[in-house]
């Protein structure tokens, strides 16, 4: 939210410069104070943003080795030149797109590829083969091998600089702020509007009685209009708002869940689409053990044994890593074991994973029997191929974990014979190893929960369409998961897309710009949207989604282009930011509709009996009413609210239609109030004037009992410091009422019985606005419903006959 600017911002500079003007040194002090907290409130919120891109150029390496001048160098990353030739090893982040030349770093033939980690870019679970030839994103890790490379692409140019690009354009004005200006210019223009003809009126009246209108006139009626402005426009809204949802901020960082954007707490409410990064989000981004397939003797400590022996120590291959992790979990000899070797085993020779052969070979010497056997490890079909029986039943499993995104690693061994023995070896199969990137353990949990609450969820990877199936089946969630090509459908308009997007389940194969247009294009059918991500290929989408979340152990790019950070592992806090998010959100409608509806009730009184009457109240009655509730509200933020189960939103017209239907039905008891004390009662002018402040300040402060909920308000009852708050302003009020003692001559005490009438009487106005709240509410929703089948139709009819329209032509011509 900007920290000057908007219509009450605005509304507030002007007063600030009137009030200067006519020497008002007490409004000038109070408005100047109320525009200052709003800038305090405002700069915190925004002196982290728009650092996104920062932080995406400091994820690029820094240093780099490179041939210059016949000579290897290390240089900055940012002195690389598209043509410069640089080595990549082990552990190296890659400073540029580099295309890779299959040789050493001083020309010498290799074996074996590179294997990259590009999961924070492409959202790939596992570490991607690049061979000779083959293009290396920047920022991406080398996790085994070594080549020369030649710079193809740096800068803004590369994968990850086009990322940042499209971080740069996400520029869409926050939500909350066009409902607050929505409902400032709102209220400004129906206050500037009645003001104006007062002042007017004022000038004319003078200029009737007198004959003419001095400077002193001019400067007298501008004071009444700025008095009145102050009273009547709710110079507190952003104040008010900005503290409930900064509360909110710091009851969510209580769970775990920092909030950079202090905005993304209400919008947080509204969201009813959450599309989530797969890998590492609803992922542990680890291989994992899954359940095998194991031949017929053998069980599943066999095949952790077997792949034990046959896999390296010393690698950090995240296969073998896996395979050895599996087993010193799960076995019950080698989870006990402190140093290297197994008991009873031997391992006489070694051959590590070879990739023309696919696998990788072990002679065991077995301490016990004083025999030998091999063991393998490697791709199924290639240990298929040292197993010489009918192997159809475990093609097909094969075939099944393929289809099911499985990694799958076969097993076998020979059987034992004497050390000496140089017999053809018999192989025989152990089983088929699975491994998978497995789901979070609070992962179908939290999906479950959103469902819950009205929020759908939508898998993000980019990964493959089978991998992503496999893991939404082990979370619950539908398996309709759409390639990321139909995402660039050029035969499709952008409609069809969306409307293709809100009936998946989830997104596979997808880049940066893949995830920033599924978000477009959801938020362009009017849904709000929330990324969840970890990578530096999720901060785009963060950045332009109404909510961007950035989970547990993410980028320090994907932290800062998100507007909520979660400090735990997993999802789970995020259902603890939506029930939070949508008690805020109720606790700023409430206040909304009742500062709409007193300031509404404001200006229609004091316009009528302005006009009708020419009365006016004493300014210090004007102050009191203003500072004084509108302080009251603030501790609307510990009041006690129902969480919805479904996605909330500004219903701005009903808010307005209803807030004015309130507003009438409190201007009919004001307008009984001073009439009836007037001419009936016949109080002294000064003693009306202080009748009307009591019932002003607490007939429409009280229905803020009744503005907190949209049912009757004793099926939802407030907090007791809130209700102990405002029934402690009207307290103040009736005791100032009573005595009289505001500091102006002019006014004059009521005494406890006319001002305990004027309270009771505030209470039975209370309870009838209640009713007609409610009564409003039912009507509307009623007409919108109705409203809503009949576009229904219309469209259903309007979609049959373009569908038909080919065929009733061609009907029509042949008749």
């Amino acid at each position: 939210m900007s920290i000057v600017t908007g219509a009450i911002a605005y509304l507030m500079e002007i007063s600030i410069l009137l009030t200067a003007v006519t020497k008002d040194w007490v409004d000038f002090a109070i408005i100047l104070s109320m525009l200052l907290i709003n800038a305090v409130i405002g700069y915190m919120e925004e002196s982290k943003a728009e650092s996104a891109v920062t932080a995406l150029k400091t994820s690029l390496a820094l240093h780099t080795r490179c041939w210059r001048s016949g000579q290897l160098r290390e240089i900055h990353a940012a002195e690389l030149v598209v043509g410069d030739v640089i080595v990549l090893r082990l552990g190296d982040i890659v400073p540029a797109d580099v295309r890779l030349l299959g040789i050493g770093a001083t020309g010498e033939q290799i074996e074996g590829d590179l294997q990259i980690d590009q999961s924070a870019l492409t959202g790939e679970s596992l570490p991607v083969r690049k061979q000779r030839g083959d293009l290396v994103y920047s920022s991406s890790i080398v996790k085994q091998g070594q080549q020369l490379g030649i710079v193809v692409r740096t800068g803004a140019d590369t994968f990850i600089g086009k990322a940042a690009n499209l971080i740069s354009v996400t520029t869409d004005a926050g939500h909350f702020q066009k409902v607050v200006n929505y409902i400032g210019n709102f209220l400004i223009a129906l206050s500037v509007l009645l003001v104006t003809v007062i002042f007017i009126y004022d000038l004319v009246e003078k200029k009737i009685k007198t004959g003419t209108v001095s400077g002193a006139d001019v400067l007298e009626a501008l004071k009444e209009m700025v008095v009145l402005t102050i009273a009547a426009i709710p110079v507190g809204l952003p104040t008010v708002m900005s503290v409930t949802m900064a509360i909110g901020a710091k009851q969510l960082a209580k769970k775990k869940v920092i909030v950079k954007r202090l905005t993304s707490v209400e919008e947080l409410a509204s969201v009813s689409i959450l599309c989530s990064d797969k890998t590492g989000t609803l992922t542990l981004n680890e291989l994992t053990f899954d359940e095998p397939y194991l031949a017929s003797g053998f069980t599943k400590n066999d095949i952790l044994l077997y792949a034990y022996l046959s896999s390296e120590p010393a690698t950090s291959d995240p296969i073998e890593f896996a395979v050895r992790g599996a087993a010193e979990k799960n076995h019950p000899v080698i989870s006990t074991l402190t140093g290297r070797d197994l008991p009873g085993y031997q391992v006489k020779s070694f051959k590590p994973f070879d990739p023309t052969e696919k696998m990788s070979r072990a002679v065991i010497l077995d301490k016990t029997t004083g025999t030998t056997f091999k063991v393998a490890k490697g791709a199924p079909q290639v240990i298929l191929g040292l197993v010489r029986a009918n192997n159809s039943a475990v093609e097909k499993v094969i075939e099944e974990f393929a289809q099911r995104g499985l990694r799958a690693l076969g097993v076998a061994r020979t059987k034992h014979k004497p050390i000496m023995d140089d017999s053809v070896d018999e192989w025989e199969l152990i089983g088929i190893f699975s491994l998978i990137d497995p789901p979070r353990h609070d992962s179908a949990t939290t999906i479950r929960d959103c469902l819950d609450y009205g929020i759908s969820v939508k898998m993000i990877t980019g990964d493959q369409t089978i991998i992503a199936k496999e893991v939404a089946q082990r979370l619950n969630m539908g398996q309709n998961i759409l390639d990321a090509n139909h995402l660039t459908d050029a035969t499709k308009s952008d409609s069809e897309i969306a409307e293709q997007c809100l009936s998946v389940d989830g997104f596979a194969r997808v880049i940066p710009e893949h995830k920033y247009k599924v978000v477009e294009l959801l938020q362009d059918k009017g849904y709000f949207v929330a990324m969840t991500g970890d990578g530096v290929n999720d901060a785009p989408a963060l950045k332009k989604a109404n909510v961007g979340i950035a989970v547990h152990g993410s980028t320090d790019a994907a932290r800062t282009a998100a507007d909520i950070v979660l400090l735990s592992p997993g999802l789970s806090a995020i259902v603890d930011g939506i029930k939070t998010s949508r008690a805020i959100f109720q606790r700023l409608q409430s206040y909304a509709l009742y500062r709409i509806s007193s300031t509404i009730h404001f200006l229609i009184f004091f316009f009528v009996i302005t006009l009708a009457e020419d009365w006016q109240m004493p300014p210090i009655f004007l102050i009191l009413i203003s500072v004084l509730n509108d302080a009251a509200t603030m501790i609307m933020t510990v009041d006690n609210v129902t969480i919805s189960k479904y996605p909330n939103t500004w219903r701005l017209k009903l808010l307005v239609v209803l807030s004015t239907v309130l507003a009438v039905f409190l201007s009919f008891f004001s307008f009984a109030h001073f009439y009836i004390f007037r001419d009936v009662i016949k109080v002294t002018s000064g003693q009306l004037s202080t009748v009307m402040y009591l019932h002003i300040s607490a007939a429409p402060h009280f229905i803020i009992f009744s503005t907190r909920t949209d049912t009757f308000c004793w099926r939802s009852l407030p907090s007791w410091p809130f209700t102990l708050v405002v029934l402690g302003t009207q307290v103040i009020a009736l005791v100032l009422s009573v005595y009289g003692a505001v500091g102006d001559a002019s006014v004059e005490g009521i005494g406890w019985p006319i001002g305990l009438i004027v309270l009771a009487i505030a209470l039975v106005t209370f309870a009838l606005v209640d009713f007609v709240k409610v009564l409003t509410i039912t009507v509307w929703n009623k007409q919108y419903t109705k409203s809503t089948v009949q576009n229904k139709k219309q469209t259903r009819a309007k979609r049959f006959q373009q569908e038909h329209s080919h065929s009733l032509q061609w009907h029509t011509s042949g008749h």
